[in-house]
């Protein structure tokens, strides 16, 4: 905790050698108090959702060792797994160079990232047909989770 009785540093009150390539973590959070959160898994590498974080679901996040953000369509604070049982359990947390972007590298305690039931949220892929179209293509075509 900073002197202020907050959790990170403003992000502006650092140089720009200090915030790209120091040591003080002052993650830079958008004008909504939201930084996107990137969760792998820590074995496998595999990519297996994105979300958003506010400064206490980080907080939370660095605090229990489990994934929690901030879900906008609820507009409430969301701790992964709680109701679904797909708890991320924090291997590693990562910043980009620039502080406006984690990296959660996570272990999950049961299969299934996804609020519909796939492993990850990303498993479609974009294909562009003959035609110039642009369709989806299911890379996974069976759901882990109910």
């Amino acid at each position: 905790m900073v002197e202020d009785g907050t959790w990170f540093p403003p992000a502006d009150t650092l140089d720009r050698a200090e915030l790209e390539e120091g040591e003080t973590f002052a993650p830079r959070f958008n004008a909504e108090g939201l930084v996107p959160a990137v969760a792998v898994d820590a074995d496998t590498g595999e990519t297996l959702m994105l979300a958003w974080m506010n400064a206490e679901a980080l907080r939370r996040t660095i605090d229990s060792g489990e994934a929690w953000y901030w879900s906008r369509s609820r507009n409430r604070l969301w701790h992964k797994g709680a109701t679904s049982g797909q708890i991320q359990r924090i291997a590693e947390i990562r910043v980009d160079c620039d502080q406006d972007a984690i990296l959660l590298r996570v272990r999950p305690q049961r299969p299934g990232a996804c609020h519909v039931g796939y492993r990850s949220c990303f498993f479609r892929s974009l294909q562009k047909t003959g035609k110039g179209d642009l369709r989806l293509r299911f890379e996974e075509t069976e759901k882990v989770a109910k």
